[in-house]
This record gives C-alpha cells, structure tokens and sequence, in this order.
C-alpha cells in the first residue's frame, strides 16, 4: 500500500525550506499516519534532497502531521537548478512511500 492510499497532501515553501503536510483521507486513519510516517522515514526517503532538519508537527484536531524540512531546496526555488525542487514534488514523492498491506487489519498498534 502507498501513502498516497490513505492521505493526500498539501504544500509550501519559501526560500529554502519546504513545507509538507500529510491529510488522512479519513480521521480514523491518523493513527496510522503517526504510526508510519515518521520523521525518520521522512529523511531516509528524502536523503541528498533535505539536508538540514526535518521537524514533524502533530495536528490531530485535523488527520494532519506537517514536515518541515531545511536546507532542502537547493538554496531555494528561483536559485536551485533542479527542474521543479519545491514541495510538490516532495510531497508526490512522499505519498510514493510504501507502507505494510496489511495496515487497514489493525496490525500497526
């Protein structure tokens, strides 16, 4: 199963600080999201891409966790010479992220 099954995201940046969040599809799927979606993972999946910090806030009031990642622009959108560096791409590759199959059984807790 991918991310992308279970949440979509939305996106920012500025300068060289992209901004990534995380939305459960459905609020009793957040748990899953604190479960899976860690700040390890996060920088294991973006290593040579971010590299500064990556900072996870917990927005449960909303099925969200927010990732905010440093140094990972390339020095910044109008600087970088990547072709589109900024967070939609960072955020599609996120929602890439593999997760177990067998999550919707109740397995992670």
């Amino acid at each position: 199963m991918k991310l992308r099954d279970i949440a979509h995201s939305r996106t920012g940046d500025k300068g060289n600080t992209s901004n990534v969040s995380v939305i459960a599809y459905d609020p009793s799927d957040y748990e899953l999201l604190c479960a899976y979606v860690t700040t390890d993972r996060v920088k294991q999946l973006f290593d040579g891409i971010v590299n500064g910090e990556v900072t996870r806030y917990e927005l449960p009031g909303i099925g969200a966790l927010n990732f905010v990642m440093t140094e990972a622009l390339g020095g910044g959108v109008t600087r970088s010479l990547a072709i589109d560096a900024h967070g939609k791409s960072l955020s599609s590759a996120l929602l890439n992220m593999d997760l177990p199959d067998d999550l919707r059984s109740g397995s992670y807790e």
